[in-house]
């Protein structure tokens, strides 16, 4: 064979092996991401898992004491009032962030002047850390340097507004700090909606000599219900894994009347050394992720597998 037959050849042997090399290359980029994601999700639940049963406690051990952390766990008074504030701040949270959101996405829906400055301005505090946001709502809340202070030179001198200095009312000074910064996220995905809606139905509804109101209630809204589940999960996962928010804003207290199941997990592990029930307690906060996560899959397995039927 001559140097000239060589060279043709060449590139005849090398195609395959690219072709292999560029059908493989997918899974050579995703591979280390997949691999630990699956360490980190599945592996260390599982160890967590196997921690929450054991008597663990400054170091990780493994001897099995089945369920007794969890039954101390649930003892605890503490743990009882952390778990009954996240169930308070979800749904005070989830509604009002969702309200606030969807009011602002109706109000930009109207073609109004600006509207790029006041997308920009509402969707500000999702730029904003969960720690900045506690520590400047942790001053406007202060009754000495806050908006307390500054109506009362105002001459108010009755005004109170310390509510994350009172015991009663400090998880509600949570609630509306949450809201403020998860607002502008359920306006986004809203007025995405919104603007995705068929402008025929928009168009027949006019022309039936529907209101603005009517329209909105009886077309928009209802075409755009997949998007106020999606807000809510989403809302809720924020909700169950809230821990910067209040470590910045009341550091669980006054007392322990602000304490949410993470700031009380992160308590166990790293101030008391009690690893054991800390994982017990992990485990719950992941069991109240699957019940939303677990049940919304399915919906959108079955979704999906239904439009394409439909398809």
């Amino acid at each position: 064979m001559s140097n000239h037959d060589l060279i043709l050849s060449t590139p005849a042997v090398a195609r395959p092996w690219r072709e292999r090399l560029g059908s493989a290359m997918p899974l050579l980029v995703l591979g280390p991401s997949l691999l630990a994601s699956f360490v980190y999700v599945f592996v260390f639940t599982g160890w967590t898992l196997y921690i929450s049963l054991s008597n663990s406690s400054l170091l990780p051990t493994y001897g099995f004491v089945g369920l007794d952390n969890y039954a101390s766990l649930w003892a605890n008074r503490r743990w009882n009032i952390a778990y009954n504030n996240l169930f308070l701040f979800s749904g005070f949270y989830i509604v009002g962030s969702m309200t606030v959101g969807l009011l602002l996405a109706i109000l930009i829906d109207q073609r109004v002047r600006g509207e790029a400055v006041w997308r920009t301005i509402f969707l500000y505090p999702l730029a904003v850390s969960f720690i900045v946001t506690g520590t400047v709502w942790s001053w406007l809340y202060n009754p000495t340097d806050g908006i307390q202070a500054m109506v009362r030179g105002l001459g108010w001198t009755n005004f109170s507004f310390a509510l994350a200095s009172d015991r009663r009312y400090a998880i509600y000074a949570v609630i509306i700090t949450g809201v403020w910064q998860s607002s502008g996220f359920a306006m986004a995905l809203f007025l995405a909606g919104l603007r995705s809606v068929d402008s025929d139905l928009i168009k027949a509804a006019q022309i039936d000599g529907a209101s603005t109101f009517r329209i909105y209630r009886k077309v928009l809204l209802p075409t755009i219900a997949p998007i106020f589940l999606a807000v809510a999960v989403i809302q809720i996962q924020f909700a169950i894994k809230t821990f910067d928010l209040v470590a910045a804003l009341t550091k669980g207290g006054p007392g322990i009347s602000t304490t949410f199941p993470a700031i009380y997990v992160y308590d166990l592990m790293f101030q008391r050394g009690q690893i054991g029930e800390g994982a017990a307690a992990a485990i719950m906060m992941l069991a109240a992720l699957a019940v939303v996560l677990v049940p919304y899959s399915f919906w959108v397995v079955w979704r999906r597998r239904k439009e394409a039927g439909h398809g």
